[in-house]
């Protein structure tokens, strides 16, 4: 994981369908480099940074999400 340079401009950032649908906890992700890499943001503050996960890592983090949701 890293801290991207400013991608807040960046288009095709697309909003969790897991979030919250009244605008509290909405999470935002951005495919990189032809899905090598994830860009990662909350939407409440896009310019307050992006993280950026390699395709290992984001595929190892949506694995455990997976598991532990019932």
């Amino acid at each position: 994981m890293a801290l991207a340079d400013d991608l807040s401009t960046a288009e095709n950032w697309f909003t969790s369908s897991y979030s919250d649908n009244q605008g509290g906890n909405c999470v935002q992700a951005l495919v990189l480099d032809d899905a090598d890499a994830m860009a990662v943001r909350d939407s409440k503050d896009p310019v307050a940074g992006t993280f950026v996960f390699g395709r290992t890592s984001w595929n190892a983090f949506l694995d455990f999400v997976g598991e532990a949701t019932p």
